[in-house]
């Protein structure tokens, strides 16, 4: 078996694995959030950064549906000038803290997306998050580090390869985005 192969059966053992149960969670959370009309932050770095920007626009355009309401959804990801500003200024580990403080609603939703889990700038932002009264949504690797701990719902990528979490971090967005879209009909 040569590396191509590796990976993709690797990766369809991912997948079947992911548990069905802590995907229904989050999308319940989701549309608990849309349903009391809170603000969904999301939150990554690296490749969980091009996550929550992609996870933004499929929550807030993929889920229309006329006559009813919609999502609102931000991903801090996307303000390159204020994130630099505060990590050059401030610190890094306060790039998303920072816009939460100016954004956040007490009971917000914040989506945090972090294959280690242990990122310092996720889980200032999530403890921040979390003392305002905010439903914490994880995507995490396996194990799941410190983000797994403070999620109220957390979805585990069961792999220890970084591009494989990364990839199931994609799946369920989409996954996510699909359900939402079917629920919102059925309303």
């Amino acid at each position: 078996m040569d590396s191509i192969d590796l990976y993709l059966t690797e990766l369809e053992t991912v997948i079947r694995e992911i548990s069905r149960d802590e995907v229904r969670d989050a999308a319940d959370a989701l549309m608990a959030a849309r349903a009391a009309g809170r603000t969904i932050f999301i939150i990554g770095n690296g490749g969980s950064a091009a996550t929550a920007s992609h996870m933004m626009n499929d929550i807030n355009k993929f889920t229309i549906v006329a006559g009813k309401p919609r999502f609102k959804a931000i991903a801090l990801t996307d303000n390159v000038p204020f994130m630099t500003a505060v990590g050059n200024d401030a610190s890094y580990y306060d790039i998303f803290v920072e816009p939460l403080i100016n954004l956040m609603s007490d009971g917000d939703t914040i989506v945090a997306i972090s294959a280690s889990g242990n990122s310092p700038n996720i889980v200032k932002a999530v403890e921040y998050a979390k003392g305002r009264g905010a439903k914490i949504i994880g995507f995490c690797g396996r194990p799941g580090g410190k983000l797994a701990q403070l999620a109220d719902v957390k979805v585990i990528a069961p792999s220890d390869r970084i591009g494989q979490q990364e990839d199931v971090h994609m799946i369920l967005d989409h996954c996510l985005s699909f359900a939402l879209l079917e629920r919102i009909k059925q309303e």
